[in-house]
């Protein structure tokens, strides 16, 4: 049976000056604004949008820019004002923007090697943030919860953290491992803060060898799991780095949609807009060739696309 597809003429750039690899953005309902990082870029971004519930989408003024003293993984919003913000060193709270970081935890690993990936809070407010090894020859990277200013260990054995989002219901947390590919899913209980029941959700063919950007070899490739967000009926999105899209997995881990992206390296999706009805991107261009950024030249960009189905409105971080 063939997979639904909606092709890339249907995104919306907001932005026209790339990042070298925006990562964890997310809807600020209060502000109507967009936020992400450009890890590479070591910043923070944040832009006003309008979708006015029509298939329009548009950008209101330039970007603001918020330079950091390293990479940041992700980020999160804050209830009250300010954001979290997952550095290369530790966590951090900025209680205005551009203003002085507080640090919440230190990082508990070997800065030199690993550094925070891709976070957001649960409903409780609790802000998780997963590792990434940058060597990329073993499993390292880890799960972290913080909860007030402690910071515990939930999962491990990923190489590169990526593709944490939680259920409509809270009661399955989904996390993905870009490296081998794969989408995990776990049972979540909040009441005993505990994570069981750990299984495959869904399982990524590998990169072919000698398989190259624009397929010259006839070799096919998907890509590999990277950020994620789930809708209001439980399903799934898996920005698939390198694989040109996005992939809509139902809560049993079915391919329900693949929908194509204007750049070959989505990071990551989330919904947003009044009626959480528009789904934004990040992407990359970070280390990649310059046949493709030649090809693709709004690689580490942001787009949007109108849609039928909500998402889950941000969960905010509380101290």
């Amino acid at each position: 049976m063939n997979t639904p597809t909606v092709t890339f003429t249907a995104w919306q750039a907001l932005t026209t000056q790339a990042d070298g690899l925006s990562e964890s953005p997310f809807w600020h309902p209060q502000e109507q604004r967009l936020y992400w990082v450009d890890i590479p870029g070591r910043r923070l971004a944040r832009l006003k949008v309008s979708d006015r519930m029509s298939a329009q989408v548009q950008a209101q003024g330039a970007v603001e820019y918020w330079s950091v003293p390293e990479e940041p993984g992700c980020m999160a919003p804050v209830a009250g004002g300010g954001v979290i913000v997952a550095l290369r060193d530790g966590i951090y709270l900025g209680a205005t923007w551009g203003g002085k970081l507080e640090l919440l935890a230190a990082a508990p690993y070997d800065t030199a090697r690993l550094r925070f990936n891709d976070g957001k809070c649960d409903a409780q407010g609790n802000f998780w943030a997963g590792t990434m090894y940058e060597p990329r020859d073993q499993a390292a990277g880890v799960l972290y919860r913080l909860q007030g200013k402690a910071l515990q260990a939930m999962a491990d054995q990923a190489t590169v953290a990526n593709g944490l989002a939680w259920s409509p219901d809270g009661k399955t947390l989904y996390w993905s491992d870009t490296g081998t590919h794969r989408i995990r899913a776990f049972d979540w209980d909040a009441a005993s803060s505990t994570l069981s029941g750990e299984r495959v959700m869904h399982q990524a063919a590998n990169k072919p060898l000698g398989w190259t950007w624009d397929n010259t070899s006839g070799l096919v490739y998907g890509g590999r799991p990277d950020g994620a967000t789930v809708d209001a009926q439980g399903n799934y999105y898996s920005a698939m780095y390198e694989g040109h899209r996005l992939v809509k997995f139902s809560p049993q881990g079915d391919v329900l949609a693949v929908i194509e992206t204007p750049v070959q390296c989505p990071t990551m999706p989330c919904f947003g807009g009044e009626d959480l009805k528009t789904l934004f991107i990040t992407s990359s261009r970070h280390g990649r060739s310059e046949a493709e950024l030649t090809a693709m030249p709004l690689s580490g960009c942001l787009f949007a696309l109108r849609v039928d189905v909500p998402g889950l409105p941000v969960n905010f971080y509380r101290p």
